[in-house]
């Protein structure tokens, strides 16, 4: 069967990166620094030049305090430091740049990023679509499927299905039950206190999943991997920690998104509004031509 490709962009990554990465020397015409936009700006024509997609859709995490994990765990990312005001603008002005290329931007106020490009991906799967998630984050790993791919655009690295087994020792199917585990200290998800990645891919491999871990865990102490008996002890311990950070680990697939594949079709650059855009943000000629070259 052959397949179409859409890129779906982790974009509030990318935003992040520019913001720390790029200096703080370019300004709107109200004087607002912008150099987060200017780099998020560079990123998505660098993409768009390169792989030339026919659908695509930026996705952007606008619940950093609301997603439905904070409800589940209160302290659900909140080792992170939010955003100040200054960056709050230039994460409006990003969306802006997006729709004004053609592309089309996903946001919810109780779902992150990554569940709103699952979603996407779960809707566009069956219409005989592949994705390439343009991200670093390891927890896409999970919505890998046999056609699909993650791509860490900064490195020019990506990875499929075999790509996720090799770099965390799970399957794309196991990568929730492996996070549940470990934990995930940037999103300050517990885990199960003193069980490592090579642990969790061991018990994982043997057993196959996290409640089969839990059904069968009198079997632990007797299987022939170094460290058996103290991982059933800590994972007696921590039974209840490991089912609250699964709650958070998985990414949501049922978000509301188009669930047609012509909603996500790459469109031209709104000549008008990209002008009227590039005036306010104070962006150079070569900014310019480089989007006319895409119109």
């Amino acid at each position: 069967m052959s397949r179409q490709t859409i890129h779906l962009v982790d974009a509030s990554l990318y935003v992040f990166r520019a913001w720390h990465s790029v200096p703080a020397e370019f300004f709107d015409v109200d004087g607002k620094p912008v150099n987060a936009v200017y780099g998020y700006t560079r990123f998505l024509l660098d993409l768009l030049e390169r792989a030339k997609p026919t659908h695509c859709a930026v996705a952007f995490d606008e619940s950093l305090t609301s997603s439905f994990r904070n409800a589940i765990y209160p302290e659900y990312k909140a080792n992170r430091e939010l955003p100040p005001e200054e960056l709050k603008l230039q994460f409006a002005y990003c969306q802006r740049v997006s729709a004004a290329l053609g592309l089309r931007v996903l946001s919810d106020l109780s779902l992150e990023a990554d569940d709103l490009i699952g979603s996407v991906v779960h809707a566009l799967r069956p219409q005989a679509f592949r994705s390439v998630i343009v991200s670093a984050d390891k927890d896409f790993g999970q919505l890998v499927g046999e056609h699909d791919e993650i791509w860490d655009f900064s490195k020019n690295q990506t990875w499929n299905a075999a790509g996720v087994k090799e770099r965390l020792g799970v399957h794309p199917h196991q990568v929730a039950d492996y996070l549940a585990l470990t934990g995930d200290a940037v999103d300050n998800i517990p885990g199960v206190a003193g069980i490592g990645a090579k642990t969790a891919a061991t018990l994982l491999s043997h057993f196959g999943s996290l409640d089969a871990i839990y059904a069968r865990i009198e079997e632990i102490p007797f299987l022939r991997f170094r460290g058996a008996a103290a991982a059933y002890v800590k994972l007696k311990a921590g039974a209840a920690q490991a089912q609250l950070s699964r709650s958070l680990t998985g990414i949501a697939c049922d978000g509301p998104v188009p669930p047609d594949a012509a909603s996500f079709a790459r469109g031209k650059p709104d000549l008008a509004d990209v002008d009227g855009l590039l005036e306010q943000l104070r962006f150079g000629p070569l900014t310019r031509s480089r989007i006319r070259a895409l119109a």
